[in-house]
């Protein structure tokens, strides 16, 4: 009822000298209820030395996860915050995601408020070093109705990814132009640097259309994007730009913008 993300196929998967326990633990941590009634409750993930998991968007070569709450019971919607990610190098292509632990806070609206929440949560996702091995996690909790806040899960939430005005963005725009199959888009941002080898993460609002992994450079106070996007008929498209999510990642964090204008 509630699928997060879809997940794709995995590209490297043998792994005989490893089971599942060896490499990945998972916890739900119960979290509190807030006095508008949504519940803040998160997914603990804690990976064995050196192996990694994936953000929303992993990149090229990563592997997006999947979060399924069908069967929960008193569970209306579910959002999902997600901390600011890492970006590593695979062989050249830019993966980004998560390595050692990952709190992922996970907002949840009661049917009815005041009631537990009876959660029942299966994960599928990849946890990749030399090799990428698929997990699936399936956890139950009963989320009582207790307000004591949970200083892990605050401390994850205040790890995600700042708003332009804290991050100094003073301006962004987006240039489309049709290529054979879709659109290629330039992203011009003017902000401070968050470091050597920004990223920046493209997600439109239609999650079938395939983004490449963005050709970035920077001079001085502009970062430049530039971006393949393609639609499964293959053509050029109108693209909503003022529904995209545009994530600029470095070394000191995350930057999140929704919307980008033409120039």
């Amino acid at each position: 009822m509630f699928r997060i993300i879809a997940l794709t196929a995995l590209l490297a998967t043998s792994a005989a000298a490893f089971t599942q326990a060896d490499l990945v633990q998972a916890e739900l941590l119960p979290g509190w209820r807030n006095d508008d009634g949504r519940h803040m409750a998160a997914l603990a993930i804690t990976l064995a030395p050196g192996w990694k998991t994936y953000w929303r968007s992993p990149g090229e070569a990563g592997i997006p996860p999947l979060l399924d709450f069908g069967g929960s019971g008193n569970l209306q919607s579910v959002r999902l915050h997600w901390p600011s990610p890492d970006v590593f190098d695979v062989n050249g292509l830019q993966t980004i995601g998560y390595h050692d632990r990952l709190i992922l806070p996970i907002e949840m609206t009661p049917d009815q408020a005041g009631q537990p929440i009876d959660i029942r949560l299966n994960v599928d996702l990849g946890v990749c070093r030399d090799i990428c091995v698929p997990a699936q996690l399936n956890l139950t909790a009963i989320l009582p109705s207790q307000s004591k806040a949970d200083p892990v899960i605050r401390a994850a939430l205040a790890s995600g990814p700042i708003s332009a005005k804290d991050a100094g963005l003073t301006k962004i725009d987006c240039a489309v132009a049709p290529i054979k199959d879709g659109l290629t888009m330039t992203t011009r941002i003017s902000m401070p640097s968050l470091g050597p080898d920004e990223a920046v993460v493209i997600e439109p609002a239609d999650g079938t259309i395939w983004v490449s992994q963005s050709n970035v450079r920077r001079d001085g106070a502009t970062l430049t994007a530039t971006t393949e996007l393609v639609p499964p008929h293959g053509a050029p498209f109108a693209l909503d730009r003022s529904t995209l999510r545009i994530t600029i990642v470095g070394q000191s964090g995350a930057v999140e913008v929704t919307g980008c204008p033409a120039p």
